[in-house]
């Protein structure tokens, strides 16, 4: 059986953490944000997010398939 590769994209996406839990950037948080959000949309999309316990289970399934870090 060839070994399996852990998808490169998540390696950047995702970090797991000893409990479980998934940990994820948070989406449109880029740019756009002298004009086209509004300060409650620029509050929200600080810093970082953690998975559903029923989403982290099925990332860390699929995308490691080694385990996590």
């Amino acid at each position: 059986m060839p070994k399996l590769k852990t998808r490169s994209g998540a390696k950047k996406r995702f970090q797991v953490k000893k409990t479980g839990k998934v940990k994820h950037a948070k989406a449109f948080g880029k740019h756009l944000f002298t004009h086209a959000k509004s300060m409650d949309q620029r509050r929200r999309n600080r810093g970082t997010g953690l998975l559903r316990d029923m989403d982290a289970k099925k990332t860390v399934k699929e995308l490691f398939p080694y385990g996590a870090n």
